[in-house]
């Protein structure tokens, strides 16, 4: 009961402080099924919500969402005692965070660009940021107070890190040098040129005498921290590798190429070890669990993975955020990882239990759209595994996935009649499909680039569709040929038609058509426009009533009456379902 009291607490502690009465309707609404907290106190949801999300069974490895940066966050780093993790970011900051609550411990400001990394002095005295403005920052970790700017790169700077005894910081640069300074002084202690390349990530060993740092030209380069002088080049990549760490004996180098793999090397022969794959993008950091016995890595596929550096056999994925990862660190003692996302967000895992619960369910790729019928008895997703998923709106079981091309959907839109789905492609094309039988009703081909946008008219007699080409193509539904091409000045990227029949609503502006259509105007809606989602919040009117958790967050959502369809990527689609008279009597 105290270990769910304590993740039901951590995992719902933003919205408990800000808006307290979300404990009662969002917290136990998005809490696993045996949740010990949801079953004692589930009668207290509100009656309004008459429809419960699918929600997992039990706690996953996810610990903590810490939310608070307006832009993407490119790394993280735990204090020596683990009591506080750093997160930089593209919105010019560091944050610092409490990991046992989550609270915010104060934020570092000073760049005047994007921050790519933050590191803690192993004394815990100091944090190290280094930015695109070119520049390194020493602030105090206690106050927060600045303790001097390390300025000499020509260009933004990639990473930081201290040495091992705190005296010395290592920075790495897209000028293609890693320099030396003195934490106490600021001085220069030497620049270490030889990468032709953007020169990603820099370590320390564990004994302080020798740096690692990885390129853009597919190398890692060792360097003698007393010396200067190289100490060999480990080769192998066949992409520019992000990141290289070294294991905790100082044995061992692990790198992270864009070449999707991570490899592990001898540090003193510099043979490679091993190559570990599993990543379906770029993998863009690394690092080593204090006892060594695992490698995690973070990659562009949204995920960290887990491995055993033993038997180099994955031991755990862990998922859920909604963007790339670009930063992981393990815990002093090993129990948590954090990785930071360009989603914005800091997620803090669990990392002995990611052998049971550390996937989240679903497809491995997102859901782009969403829309219903419009009898609303039908929901249409879009996803980027190539296919159109129909879903019944009462029970949400399958009614068929509509699958032929190799490539992304960007878009989907039904008929007015509901008989058709329109479905649009990265590959430029525009498929129809009978939703009854889920046979193909033709390819409307013209396009040189990806659809991103696609409508019927309101009389079903055309399809109109927007592409990356920067043209709306308007099309016959039936004979499949082009009506008229209209250039725009940029891409368009959401349209309907117009009630009037001679014109496109566009995220552009209004585009003339000039083609009346051929009966009755109007297009059924059925939707409450006064039920919508607004950033983390299921709004009525311009009230806040139900708080998304970060998991169940979409990419799109549809809303017809009273039910609330939200496409997520990580490829779930959620239904939730409210009762606005009771909801309307109650706030």
């Amino acid at each position: 009961m105290i270990y769910d009291a304590n993740r039901f607490v951590l995992s719902n502690r933003s919205v408990i402080e800000k808006a307290p009465l979300q404990t009662y309707c969002s917290a136990l609404v998005f809490s696993p099924k045996t949740s010990e907290i949801r079953r004692q106190f589930g009668a207290q949801i509100p009656p309004w919500v008459t429809r419960l999300p699918a929600v997992r069974d039990d706690w996953n490895s996810l610990l903590q969402v810490l939310e608070g940066h307006s832009g993407g966050v490119n790394a993280v780093a735990f204090s020596p005692d683990g009591r506080m993790v750093a997160s930089a970011s593209n919105d010019d900051t560091v944050r610092l965070w409490d990991t046992g609550t989550g609270a915010s411990r104060g934020t570092l400001e000073g760049h005047s660009r994007g921050v790519n990394a933050a590191a803690f002095s192993p004394d815990g005295r100091m944090v190290a940021s280094a930015s695109d403005d070119r520049t390194v920052r020493l602030w105090d970790a206690v106050t927060g107070a600045s303790r001097g700017t390390l300025e000499g790169h020509s260009r933004g700077v990639n990473t930081v890190a201290f040495s091992p005894n705190s005296q010395m910081v290592a920075s790495a640069s897209n000028d293609r040098t890693v320099r030396l300074w003195d934490a106490g002084t600021r001085a220069s202690r030497g620049t270490l040129e030889g990468h032709s390349g953007e020169v990603n990530a820099v370590a320390f060993s564990p004994d302080g005498q020798m740096v690692a740092s990885a390129s853009d030209d597919r190398t890692v380069r060792l360097w003698d921290t007393g010396t200067g002088a190289s100490r060999g080049t480990l080769e192998g990549h066949s992409y520019g590798v992000r990141a290289v760490a070294f294991s905790p004996d100082g044995r061992m180098v692990a790198s992270a190429s864009n070449d999707r793999t991570v490899r592990l090397w001898d540090a003193g022969t510099r043979a490679s070890r091993c190559t570990l794959k599993g990543h379906s993008r770029g993998v863009n950091a690394v690092a080593f669990s204090p006892d060594g016995q695992m490698v995690a890595s973070a990659s562009d596929d949204r995920a960290v993975r887990l491995w055993d550096t033993g038997t180099r056999a994955s031991c755990g994925t862990l998922e859920g955020h909604s963007d790339g990862v670009h930063a992981v660190a393990f815990s002093p003692g090993g129990q948590m990882a954090a990785s930071a996302s360009w989603d914005g967000t800091v997620r803090l895992w669990d990392t002995g239990t990611r052998a049971s619960h550390g996937t989240l369910e679903g497809r491995p790729d997102g859901v782009p759209a969403v829309v219903f019928s419009p009898d609303g008895q039908m929901v249409a997703s879009a996803s980027d595994d190539c296919t159109v998923r129909l879903r019944d709106t009462e029970t949400e079981a399958s009614r068929g996935t509509l699958k032929s091309h190799s490539l992304e959907v960007h878009a989907v839109a039904f008929s007015p009649d509901g008989q058709m789905v329109a479905s649009a492609y990265n590959d430029g094309t525009v498929r129809l499909w009978d939703t009854r039988t889920g046979t193909s009703r033709g390819t409307l081909e013209g396009h040189s680039l990806g659809v991103h946008a696609v409508a019927f008219s309101s009389d079903g007699q055309m399809v109109a569709s927007a592409s990356d080409d920067r043209t709306v193509r308007l099309w016959d539904a039936g004979t499949r040929e082009t009506i008229k091409e209209l250039k725009t000045y940029a891409v368009v990227r959401q349209l309907s038609f117009a009630s009037d029949g001679f014109h496109l609503v566009t995220d552009r502006g209004v585009l003339e058509i000039g083609l009346p259509l051929a009966c009755q105007r109007g297009s059924p809606s059925g939707s409450s426009p006064a039920l919508y989602v607004s950033n983390e919040w299921v709004m009525w009117k311009t009230k806040e009533v139900l708080w998304l958790h970060p998991d169940y967050r979409g990419s799109c959502e549809a809303i017809r009456d009273n039910v609330v369809v939200i496409g997520q990527l990580s490829g779930q689609v959620t239904f939730i379902e409210l009762d606005l008279d009771t909801l309307s009597l109650s706030i």
